[in-house]
């Protein structure tokens, strides 16, 4: 079993940067894919960004490309999401998951294909 823990959500005006932090513990060596996905209220989690666990591999959201960064922290088992230029429309509760398969990238996008998650951070950009 791996659990995920985030932090680093919040309120931030638009414009504005943040940064999340999702750290795994346990069995960390069955882990192939680190992602985030987001769920805006009334819709769908959707994809925001994943990185390979060696980190040689990563795949960004056209709608965050250029504004979030996904990274690693090998020491800490801890990824890591930079957002900045934030807008209203990223406001959604953003989970961290983890993948047991190797980097695909048609498959790191597919919340279905991530076997464990987090329980969330909210993060809120508003004025």
């Amino acid at each position: 079993q791996v659990h995920m823990q985030e932090s680093g959500g919040g309120l931030v005006q638009p414009g504005g940067s943040l940064r999340l932090a999702c750290a795994a513990s346990g069995r960390t060596f069955d882990i192939y894919t680190m992602g985030w996905f987001r769920q805006a209220p009334g819709k769908e989690r959707e994809f925001v960004a994943a990185l390979s666990w060696s980190s040689i591999n990563l795949h960004y959201a056209d709608s965050v490309k250029g504004r979030f960064t996904i990274s690693r922290d090998s020491a800490k088992n801890t990824v890591y999401l930079n957002m900045s230029s934030l807008k209203p429309e990223d406001t959604a509760v953003y989970y961290c998951a983890a993948r047991r398969s190797p980097w695909n990238i048609g498959a790191v996008t597919t919340v279905a294909d991530y076997a464990y998650w987090g329980q969330g951070t909210q993060v809120t950009v508003s004025s």
